[in-house]
């Protein structure tokens, strides 16, 4: 086994681990699916998936360090993280219902919240990782500790769209899961329910995001 392919399966194995770990993307996701249906939920996967090719990015470039080592710059990102999460939940939260009037596999349960169509779920799901300083720190620890810095980055980047790869994978599994006929069946008996609990969720996520100690960055 080369030593690049050794890296590489290290790094996937440690990712694997994190993207399975319940958080803000996998609220998302589950919003998005439960109340747009499974398509949407998809295109917010892949979304999520493509925030990491945006992380891995401006890690290679040197850029992560900014706010890695940058009290404002992690305050900012923060605070947009935090604020982003808890408009989504709140707009969550005061949402009608989930219909499933139509085929319960069908890819749009509702659509009327969906203004901007599938460009918005695929932003959704960008904004929902890409502003998360946690998942910022994150990619840049395992990155700086797992990936020598020997390692083309052009492979750097390689290894990125693996991750990137993976994690819109879980999501879309996730996201076929929670749009399944049976899965539906038992959430469309708890109604308005589902969406104070994923909004409430959603809200908690953006709280704690914003109560995270700033000593992290440093």
């Amino acid at each position: 086994m080369t030593s690049h392919l050794a890296e590489f399966l290290t790094l996937m194995a440690v990712f694997a681990l994190a993207a399975v770990s319940p958080g803000p993307d996998f609220a998302m996701v589950v919003r998005q699916s439960v109340v747009h249906g499974r398509r949407s939920g998809i295109l917010t996967s892949l979304g999520i998936g493509a925030a990491i090719l945006f992380h891995a990015a401006y890690t290679v470039a040197g850029l992560g360090l900014l706010v890695a080592h940058s009290l404002l710059a992690f305050n900012i990102l923060k605070w947009a993280g935090a604020a982003y999460l808890v408009y989504v939940g709140v707009k969550t939260w005061r949402a009608p219902p989930p219909s499933y009037a139509v085929d319960l596999a069908d890819t749009r349960p509702d659509t009327a919240g969906r203004r901007f169509g599938d460009a918005g779920d695929l932003t959704l799901g960008f904004l929902t990782n890409a502003l998360n300083p946690k998942a910022v720190l994150f990619f840049l620890s395992i990155f700086t500790t797992l990936v020598s810095p020997e390692t083309p980055q052009a492979l750097q980047m390689g290894y990125a769209a693996g991750m990137a790869g993976l994690l819109a994978a879980w999501f879309c599994i996730v996201s076929v899961f929670f749009t399944g006929r049976a899965v539906q069946a038992r959430l469309s008996r708890i109604g308005r329910w589902f969406n104070r609990i994923t909004g409430g969720a959603l809200i908690g996520l953006g709280l704690r995001l914003a109560l995270q100690r700033a000593s992290a960055a440093h």
